[in-house]
């Protein structure tokens, strides 16, 4: 694949027909399937647009969710498949998509090269020739899906378990597993024993006889060690982990999961420094795995690393290829403003190209208890202090697919729901807590929101969807970095914009991926302080607390170090770590000696 970069997976429906806009360009997406209810819409919405058959799955049919995700997953690799033969067939004159597919290209790329070397062909006959065989190179981007590995709800019926099987995210990945798509499965969100075993027992996830998956691994992590326990994991039961997906823990959409304060370009490092070594661990744990389960396949095994979360310059995009040897890079936010290549209503998508960046901040809004980026113009957030206000907070929870929590009841519910955060509200009321205390615990259990139906609602409205009775209130979880992307842009003018064909943040004074990932850490950093500070705890809690919250500086301090090392040799990059870059930098470093007093007292201490 050509393409030096992906569009992540983008909350549950913003990237949920991605493949059929992009895909034919070559360029390779990630689509949830987290929800299958979205997934059987958007199946019959594109069955009708495409004059496709289109046989509802119901939910009383024996394993619903598995096949109404894999049949939607068959239409989108059906109608894409449709789209490379049409492409295929095109004249190779502007406007057409076939021409599309080939400026598009990255300028280094032998095919775009070929391409140019075409167009300035003079003999016909020679021309046709190169035309011809670049019709046979044309490929359609991959069709990858994302699994969020805590999202594992067991489901009832009438209260009667139906079993490890039938949780959510298992009968997602049979849902993938079933599909006819040659492709990835993104693991995202933490470690899943369950869902790795269940892996196993799918074909599709083992070689065939040349060596090639038809179904491959991605593994979504935050930090090495986590790719190396997971990884190994699934290598001793003989399942190859053919990319490493690296996500900035905090700068980036969607959820996101802090690193005890491990900077990107030092995770990034270390990736680098180990590559060969963990690439020939596995492979050991893995060819021995094979070989117990009877395969003899001894293949060169490919093993991609690539890394997302604040990029937004072509120069950052060279800067991670180049520096830190990666495959690709991963672009999300910025691509929520792409109407070629994502699905987002008109107000919401009126709302992020005029938001700042004190519109986009890290919540505590997500019912999994995991920080989540959220948006304030957001009108899911209205609707939230709308009912606040009205007395009635929460929302109805009809999907069901973040019920986790058993405070209250038997079953699980979310603690977005009206039912949790009323009987919430009642415990604490009956604490005899402090009035500020008492408002202090309220506004925690009411902040969280209902991301099923928020997340699902944009795509909804774009595509006239809605259901009577049904929620308008969007949720969307951009990254910070879309706060410097402020218009609405073409599939062209993005992708030159990563391949430095133009510059879209041209004059625009923004902080490099690294420093603004900083700036984020210390601001964090500095708020685990305050909440620490403002709780009574244990002893024990107390002191597990001050060392999280001392390994977290320090390994701030070492990323610094770092970072300090890399402005000094940089004179092969001087547009990443401009004077004007590094100016941004050290002001925020100088944010580290802002910090709370008593924390910086408390990292100084002798342990």
């Amino acid at each position: 694949m050509a393409h030096t970069f992906h569009i992540p997976v983008l909350g549950l429906a913003y990237s949920i027909d991605t493949p059929l806009k992009v895909a034919k360009f070559g360029i390779s997406s990630v689509l949830s399937i987290v929800d299958d209810e979205l997934c059987e819409r958007m199946r019959q919405h594109h069955a009708k647009q495409n004059n496709e058959n289109y046989v509802a799955i119901s939910k009383s049919e024996d394993d619903y969710r598995a096949k109404r995700i894999t049949a939607y997953l068959n239409l989108i690799s059906k109608l894409v498949d449709n789209q490379i033969e049409s492409i295929k067939q095109q004249n190779f004159e502007p406007g057409t998509e076939i021409t599309k597919y080939f400026e598009l290209q990255p300028p280094k790329a032998a095919i775009k090269l070929f391409y140019v070397a075409m167009l300035l062909e003079n003999h016909l006959e020679k021309k046709t020739a190169m035309q011809k065989q670049l019709r046979n190179e044309i490929k359609a981007g991959r069709i990858d899906v994302n699994i969020m590995a805590k999202v594992d709800k067991i489901n009832f019926i009438n209260g009667i378990s139906l079993g490890t099987e039938n949780s959510d995210a298992l009968a997602a990945l049979r849902g993938y597993a079933n599909s006819n798509l040659q492709s990835s499965v993104v693991i995202s969100a933490g470690l899943n024993p369950k869902l790795y075993s269940y892996i196993e027992t799918f074909n599709d996830f083992y070689p065939d006889e040349n060596g090639k998956f038809n179904k491959e691994i991605i593994l979504k992590v935050s930090d090495f060690r986590s790719a190396n326990v997971q990884a190994k994991m699934l290598a001793k039961k003989g399942l190859w982990v053919t990319e490493f997906r690296i996500e900035s823990g905090l700068n980036c959409g969607g959820h996101a999961f802090a690193t005890e304060g491990l900077l990107l370009g030092p995770i990034l490092q270390e990736f680098k420094n180990s590559r060969k070594t963990i690439y020939n661990e596995l492979q050991i744990i893995y060819q021995t795995a094979l070989n117990l389960k009877g395969y003899n396949i001894d293949n060169i095994l490919e093993q991609r690393i690539t890394a997302q979360g604040g990029i937004g310059t072509s120069d950052e995009q060279k800067h991670l290829i180049t520096n830190y040897n990666l495959d690709a890079t991963g672009w999300g936010s910025p691509f929520l403003l792409v109407d070629e290549a994502t699905t987002v209503d008109d107000e919401t998508l009126n709302q992020l190209i005029n938001a700042t960046e004190n519109d986009f901040y890290l919540s505590n809004s997500s019912p999994l208890g995991v920080p989540f980026n959220n948006f304030r113009k957001s009108t899911a957030e209205t609707e939230r202090l709308d009912r606040i206000a009205k007395n009635r907070p929460g929302s109805p929870c009809t999907k069901k697919y973040l019920c986790s929590n058993t405070e209250f009841t038997i079953e699980p519910i979310c603690t977005a729901s009206r039912k949790y955060q009323n009987l919430k509200i009642k415990s604490l009321k009956s604490a005899n807590l402090s009035a500020v205390e008492l408002s202090k615990k309220r506004n925690e259990v009411t902040e969280k929101i209902c991301l099923c139906e928020g997340l699902c609602s944009s795509t909804y409205i774009k595509y006239d969807l809605l259901k009577p009775k049904e929620s308008k209130a969007v949720s969307i979880c951009p990254g910070p970095n879309l706060a410097y992307f402020s218009k609405k842009y073409t599939l062209k003018e993005m992708v030159d914009n990563i391949y430095g064909r133009v510059n879209l943040l041209d004059g625009i004074n923004r902080p490099n991926l690294f420093t603004k990932e900083l700036k984020l850490y210390i601001d964090y950093l500095n708020k685990e302080f305050e909440n620490f500070a403002s709780n009574i705890s244990t002893a024990i809690q107390t002191n597990k607390k001050v060392d999280y919250l001392k390994k977290f500086h320090n390994q701030l301090m070492q990323g610094i170090d770092y970072y300090r090392g890399s402005i000094q040799k940089a004179d092969a990059d001087l547009k990443l770590w401009s004077k004007e870059q590094v100016l941004l930098f050290e002001k925020a470093v100088m944010q580290m000696s802002n910090l709370t007093p008593q924390l910086l007292n408390l990292c100084k201490a002798e342990d």
